[in-house]
């Protein structure tokens, strides 16, 4: 359980402090919890990086992110002033022995002057070519000698395929015990997507129907309206399937489909979630066409405006095969979801931004309403927004009014917006509160990494195979590749995509 005293002497050793996550995430993430007061007495960030810079020039640097992204806009600098004085930064590169023996050095002083151990955690916000030397460095050196009270931080992607997220994975376990190591995934810090396990488990009227016997199908879809921006010499090793599917979509798709837990205890939520990826069906090689669906976004219009398409974007091969969309049908064979379809779609430069998980409930067993009654009649239906507009919805018939027996779809609606007024923390804020508790629940563990990335790899090899000859396959602006409406449409589905939105 969470209080603002369980946190003890910590320090956050930023690795990579001048770039983009830092400015836009990290800062002010831990800035919010200032203010709310999660963070201890004796606190400090340490920030390295390879730029030539001094405390003063990164705290600034520092506090225009804040002033810029922070969830509550602009810093108040009476508040800034007393949080920045916590904050120093170190130049250094991640291959020199010096950089890691000043970082010994600072932590030793701190612990000197706070006279207690200090909680260290390392945040590796650099691209993946930099986690194992990083690693390996930090492993070698005293800094993580303690393994209760020292912690290594790495965001996604890890690996870009099986075996070389197992071959990372090896090299940590070499140095570190799994309890140290926090593969962070931002998905599952967000409050809509934390909160499919309350709904879930909290509610006694829900579990008895979350099963075969009474859902037809589920549908997992991300899209955005977006392009790649200025991550083209990313996305060109990557792609929708590496960049989306294979954790932030299967993570929702292990919420929605996981065992009831019998404690909240960490391992035992992760336990249920690598069950659920161990009994996804592998998809056969030769079955892939039937099962998987990749586009490339051409140009189009987004919102009025004419939009280049991927092939044109900056760092990207004229010729690129890389797919910016994906829709995969999985089965998860287990006693609870035998024969239920899994539909899981993501795209840049769609019709919209949205994610959303929908759940369609087979119909009743029998009509006892003659024809005339039920003209508009549609499923039930469950929808769990997560963005933009936070929220659960549950459709369902009902009588309207009149003389006459007439059925029409109405919905149950629960928005956050309007059941609470304070604002939502932001993903990082609460993962960065979990890392410094030594809480990993919403981690993903060594061999959960693993597992997603086995059930993706069939479709990655058949794809790296053979090329599209299609590519683009869809104009900016709109929802996907015509084979993405053929996939869903071949049993008797179409995708849905309408929201909840708040009145």
């Amino acid at each position: 359980m969470k209080s603002a005293n369980s946190v003890g002497p910590t320090v956050i050793v930023i690795l990579g402090a001048t770039g983009d996550l830092t400015w836009r995430k990290l800062m002010p993430g831990i800035y919010n919890l200032h203010l709310d007061k999660w963070l201890p007495k004796n606190f400090a960030v340490i920030g390295v990086s390879r730029t030539e810079m001094n405390d003063e020039a990164f705290r600034e640097h520092m506090q225009n992110g804040v002033d810029k992204f922070s969830r509550r806009g602009k810093a108040d600098e009476k508040d800034w002033s007393e949080f920045e004085k916590q904050i120093t930064y170190n130049k250094g590169g991640f291959d020199e022995q010096s950089t890691y023996d000043k970082l010994e050095e600072q932590i030793e002083k701190y612990e000197k002057e706070w006279n207690a151990p200090v909680t260290r955690i390392f945040y590796m916000a650099v691209p993946p070519s930099y986690f194992e030397e990083i690693a390996t460095k930090l492993g070698n050196s005293k800094l993580v000698e303690n393994k209760e009270l020292s912690r290594i931080v790495i965001e996604k992607p890890f690996g870009r395929d099986y075996d070389s997220a197992k071959k990372l994975n090896d090299l940590l376990h070499g140095m570190y015990d799994e309890s140290q190591i926090y593969r962070l995934d931002h998905y599952l810090g967000k409050e809509t997507v934390q909160n499919i396990l309350a709904f879930r488990f909290a509610n006694a009227m829900f579990e008895p129907t979350w099963n075969r016997n009474y859902i037809d199908h589920i549908q997992i879809t991300v899209s955005e309206q977006l392009g790649i921006g200025t991550r083209g010499n990313y996305y060109e090793t990557a792609g929708a399937l590496r960049d989306m599917i294979q954790n932030h979509i299967l993570q929702l798709l292990c919420l929605i489909a996981m065992e009831p837990t019998v404690s909240f205890d960490a391992d035992e939520v992760r336990n249920k979630k690598v069950d659920v990826l161990n009994a996804i069906r592998i998809i056969k090689p030769d079955e892939v066409h039937l099962n998987a669906v990749r586009g490339q976004y051409g140009p189009g219009w987004i919102e009025g405006e004419k939009v280049i398409g991927y092939r044109d974007e900056q760092d990207v091969n004229k010729n690129s095969n890389v797919e910016t969309f994906a829709a995969v049908k999985f089965f998860v064979d287990n006693w609870r979801w035998q024969g239920v379809p899994f539909y899981l779609r993501t795209g840049k430069h769609m019709n919209e931004t949205i994610s959303v998980i929908s759940m369609q409930f087979r119909p009743v067993p029998h009509q006892s309403f003659p024809n005339s009654a039920t003209g508009n009649w549609q499923p039930n239906r469950l929808v769990l927004n997560i963005q933009p507009h936070m929220g659960i919805k549950l459709g369902f018939q009902a009588k309207r009014p009149g003389l006459e027996m007439l059925m029409a779809p109405v919905d149950m609606q629960y928005d956050y917006n309007e059941s609470y007024t304070s604002t939502t923390p932001e993903a990082y804020e609460t993962l960065l509160l979990d890392i410094m508790e030594g809480d990993s629940t919403l981690f993903m563990r060594a061999d959960q990494v693993e597992a997603a990335w086995k059930v993706v790899m069939p479709i990655i090899e058949q794809w790296e195979k053979n090329p599209s000859t299609s590519f683009p396959n869809y104009a900016a602006g709109m929802t996907g590749p015509e084979d993405a409406e053929a996939l869903i449409a071949r049993d008797g589905h179409n995708w849905f995509v309408t929201p909840p939105k708040s009145k």
